[in-house]
């Protein structure tokens, strides 16, 4: 029997080439392929297995969606299969693979959206904003809503937001809505707010704001999501299409960068559309799928129902609530007013007495729990009404979620451990937010902000995603702030707040295995093992020895989920 490896190596007194594939052939993953299952054997490689007791292998076999075996080459050649009849080999050339990257914090629908939308990120002036949008008129009729999203004022020059009459200049006769970058604050057109019936009499909804000038009148800023709802109610629907088109061009997106499972937070309806890709066999993308947590118990239990919390590709999972806003729009809720802006303290989305009474029932129904708390008075917020609800229901295995935490009270820090909350945290906001984080909060606040050592330090479990798409999907800019803490560039010298940097060993189990647990997948997936799924990925730099500044230059030439290829470098 002979088995043919690529580079012509001759075994077994044959010579023969195979090469490795150089195209993007999108296939369907047959999650239900009801043919026997294939062996693959993947030879020659620097597999770092992210498994303590094995962190090393250089060769793997998987059969079906399962690795089932990996070690040496002889273990995979002569023990595991690798020369049985019908073995597909590839041939890895030393190239270094890892466990795919699991995004414990996603918006893919909104995502989807937005690639379909008015792209405004990285404008640098709020005149490159009104090119774009100019842009996007010219491809729209009289009337037609236009949307956008991206935009972020800290880039441009006097840094302010911007208001309806710069949106009106270049589209008075089209209702606008741009979102910031962050998600929280939006700046409308005059049609827009026409049409939301949105005056200079209209008060301020609970938990939002609508921003106005010295003499009352609406500025067409929008801030957190009860102030923008007011507009977005009047946006028609996308159809189901649209929604398609974008979930398609987000799974692109995620397995050309290494992701091979996404924790995410969408409208219900693109669950539905998930589901429809995952029954046509062309899901290329575990997702679990967060439900809102202000719904009624009723709602929340029979969405549960329907879209289960099993399923290894697509399950619900926790409930989203959110307690404050964002740092970078002065939202995020505060326990002192913001450094650069005494008048503010921020917003508190949620009355903490009936978030506190909703946790508790919820809590009682089977519910994980994940509280977006960004500011160090949201995420005490958080930690009182996790309290509360132990205190009420008892001891069990809840994991719940603190989604962010970027700026935690020192005396905070332990809570994490206490109740067994999980950090479940975006990298490369740091690397994004340090240019004014410290101006908003303070020398002596930004000690314990994107704090992930400290986290460590006080016995947190960390889970690591990018926030997408406030952030790219791209896990490298992650990698590179758990390092280095410094702009994507370079600087400052040796990193801003250097205490708060983790090992590279670290902040991939954060990526890694620390995501599966946050999702309650542990033992699943994370790591390159005997009996978890095949989900991993193979890169043009070997992490563990380039300097991490070449982490940002790395490419995946090839992603891997349940042991179908789903990308190829061309």
């Amino acid at each position: 029997m002979s088995l043919c490896l690529a580079g012509g190596l001759r075994f077994s007194g044959v010579w023969c080439m195979v090469a490795l594939c150089g195209a993007f052939v999108p296939r369907s993953l047959g999650q239900t392929d009801e043919s026997a299952p294939k062996t693959t054997v993947y030879l020659h490689g620097r597999i770092y297995t992210n498994d303590p007791k094995q962190p090393w292998a250089a060769a793997m076999a998987v059969t079906g969606d399962k690795i089932r075996c990996i070690g040496t080459l002889e273990h995979i050649l002569l023990d595991c299969g690798g020369s049985e009849p019908d073995v597909e080999t590839i041939q890895l050339h030393d190239g270094f693979v890892m466990p795919g990257f699991n995004d414990a914090h996603t918006h893919l629908g909104e995502g989807g959206a937005d690639l379909l939308a008015v792209r405004l990120n990285g404008a640098n002036s709020v005149e490159e904003v009104q090119k774009r949008l100019a842009e996007a008129v010219a491809q729209h009729k009289e009337g037609e809503w236009i949307t956008g999203s991206g935009w972020d004022h800290t880039l441009w020059p006097d840094k302010k937001f911007p208001n309806k009459q710069e949106l009106d200049a270049v589209a008075p006769k089209n209702p606008v809505l741009l979102t910031h970058i962050s998600g929280h604050v939006a700046v409308a057109n005059s049609l827009a707010l026409k049409k939301a019936e949105i005056t200079n009499e209209t008060p301020n909804p609970s938990g939002g704001e609508i921003e106005r000038d010295a003499n009352g009148e609406a500025t067409g800023m929008l801030k957190e999501g009860p102030a923008k709802q007011l507009v977005e109610v009047r946006i028609p629907d996308p159809s189901p299409e649209q929604m398609r088109r974008g979930v398609e061009l987000v799974l692109e997106d995620a397995a050309k960068n290494g992701v091979t499972s996404a924790q995410d937070y969408s409208p219900w309806e693109y669950f539905q559309v998930y589901k429809l890709l995952k029954e046509q066999k062309k899901l290329t993308l575990r997702i679990t799928e967060w439900l809102t947590f202000t719904l009624p118990l009723g709602q929340l239990q029979n969405m549960r129902a329907q879209g289960g919390t099993t399923d290894p590709w697509l399950r619900t999972g926790a409930l989203k609530a959110f307690t404050d806003g964002a740092l970078g729009s002065r939202t995020a809720a505060m326990l002192a007013p913001y450094s650069d802006d005494p008048s503010t303290i921020g917003i508190l989305i949620n009355d903490p007495e009936k978030l506190r009474a909703m946790a508790i029932e919820r809590d009682k129904a089977g519910f994980q729990l994940a509280f977006h708390a960004i500011g160090d008075r949201a995420n005490r917020v958080a930690f009182d009404v996790f309290e509360a609800v132990v205190k009420a229901n008892g001891q069990r295995d809840r994991r719940d979620r603190i989604e962010h935490a970027q700026v935690v009270s020192m005396e905070d820090f332990p809570r994490f451990a206490q109740w067994k909350v999980i950090a479940s945290m975006q990298p490369s906001h740091e690397t994004n937010d340090m240019r004014w984080a410290e101006q908003r909060v303070g020398p002596e606040r930004a000690k314990g902000a994107y704090a992930w050592a400290t986290m460590q330090k006080n016995g947190a479990r960390l889970a690591f995603g990018t926030d997408f798409d406030v952030e790219p999907i791209n896990p490298m800019r992650g990698l590179y702030a758990c390092i280095t803490r410094e702009l994507p560039g370079g600087g400052p010298k040796g990193g801003w707040q250097p205490q708060e940097k983790i090992s590279l060993e670290d902040c991939i189990r954060a990526y890694t295995t620390g995501s599966a647990y946050a999702e309650f997948a542990e033992g699943k997936k994370g790591e390159l093992k005997e009996g978890e799924y095949a989900d991993f990925i193979v890169l043009s730099n070997d992490l563990t020895k380039v300097p991490p500044s070449e982490y940002l230059k790395t490419q995946v030439l090839r992603t891997i989920v349940g042991g179908r290829v789903v990308y190829e470098k061309k």
